[in-house]
């Protein structure tokens, strides 16, 4: 039977310097630098103060099979090996996008590793809250990778959950790209409701995440997924993730929340279009925190994604990220420490350093009041991007909401 938390302290950090080995190529996007600046700009700000993260292991085989397969796991151990083969390709291995690297499956493996160390501490309530910001590679399909994804942690984590004391997990993706791996792996599972907040799949890969992808068989309603248009900013965003999120959740009482934390819906990430500022992503973090709280005894699981603003967006994010995950959320206009500037201009001398943990981004959304709502903002151009987001969240709550018991039409629900 599941027992509530045990431990008095608020939260968990995993980290070890092994995250840094899931290295691509010095061209790859996704550069383990991201996860190195974030972690020293935390200690700089005090948010490590007295904590001592928890250095997880590798998965285990046993492990990855439970969404992966052993022809798939064998292909990575091989790739990561050398060298390159033809058939690779098969399974997502070394294209652009996934090239081959040394050591392929145990770097992943570690990554997987470190957001079971995370679920394993909150089963066993000895913290309520956990952090894994090496984590969140929620494309990684049961047969290939994709996005840069080797292996699914989310969906394995979620997974050995359901085996130990869980039968009812809320997952909420605030990646800008759809989190079509973990929805699959749970796509039939009523068990997990999975909630995706994303670009829209017609802009952008993996060109998935439909509102009409709501799950199938006794699953039905559980996979939620809110598409949003280029260049939705913090308040319209908001104002659709309260305007889906909290009411899905609380329907589906879950007994911990899984939150995917990727930040490349930042207005400067150079792979997507949404225009999210620090501010509104530090609002979605403390938002999926307060809903754990409010409906699954604090138990809440965060890992990192996407993100590729490796010096002046992720670290920042995700330093929000830790500090609301420890009870130590740091106010927006704190400055920078000098000493981390130093660090990362010695490191990359082109770009210029943030000054502060803000943006100065607007998060004051308007509640979504029901369809044709949309307030007159004053604005022509904000007007009409404010009745897209509408439109979207509208589309989702039809598409999703009847399925749960709520009314899509009622904004109480």
């Amino acid at each position: 039977m599941l027992t509530s938390p045990r431990s008095t302290e608020p939260g968990t950090v995993v980290w070890t310097e092994r995250f840094l080995g899931y290295t691509w190529t010095p061209e790859h996007p996704m550069k383990p630098a991201r996860l190195q600046f974030t972690m020293s700009l935390a200690e700089s700000l005090g948010v490590l103060d007295g904590v001592e993260p928890l250095a997880p292991g590798a998965a285990t085989e046993t492990d990855l099979l439970r969404v992966h397969s052993s022809a798939y796991i064998e292909a990575v151990r091989r790739a990561g090996e050398g060298p390159p083969m033809p058939e690779d390709t098969a399974y997502g291995l070394g294209t652009a996008d996934n090239p081959v690297f040394p050591r392929m499956h145990e770097a992943a493996s570690v990554i997987v590793g470190g957001t079971m160390a995370a679920a394993g501490e909150i089963a066993a309530g000895r913290t309520r809250r956990a952090v894994s910001i090496g984590g969140g590679m929620h494309h990684a399909m049961p047969d290939s990778a994709a996005g840069f994804c080797v292996y699914n942690d989310a969906a394995i984590a979620i997974s050995w959950l359901l085996d130990h004391g869980f039968d009812r997990i809320a997952y909420i993706d605030v990646d800008v790209h759809h989190g079509d791996g973990v929805q699959r792996a749970f796509y039939a599972d009523p068990r997990v409701l999975t909630i995706s907040l994303h670009q829209h799949p017609a802009t952008l890969w993996p060109n998935t995440g439909w509102p009409t992808e709501t799950g199938l068989g006794a699953a039905e309603g559980t996979s939620v997924n809110l598409p949003l248009l280029p260049g939705t900013r913090d308040a319209q965003w908001l104002r659709a993730f309260h305007a889906v999120v909290p009411g899905a959740v609380a329907a589906f009482r879950p007994q911990i929340v899984v939150s995917q934390c990727g930040v490349d819906t930042h207005r400067e990430d150079p792979l997507a279009d949404l225009e999210l500022t620090v501010d509104g992503q530090r609002a979605a973090f403390l938002a999926m925190r307060d809903l754990a709280d409010r409906y699954a005894e604090g138990r809440w699981l965060a890992v990192g994604g996407g993100g590729y603003g490796v010096v002046r967006v992720v670290p920042r994010a995700w330093t929000h990220l830790l500090a609301a995950a420890l009870d130590r959320p740091l106010p927006p206009p704190t400055p920078v420490p000098a000493d981390w500037i130093e660090q990362v201009r010695a490191a990359a001398p082109r770009v210029q350093p943030p000054a502060s943990m803000s943006d100065g981004g607007d998060t004051d959304y308007r509640p979504w009041d029901g369809p044709g709502g949309t307030p007159d903002i004053g604005d022509a151009a904000q007007i009409r991007a404010q009745r897209a987001v509408d439109t979207a969240i509208t589309a989702t709550r039809r598409a999703s909401f009847a399925l749960l018991g709520l009314d899509p039409e009622d904004p109480r629900d």
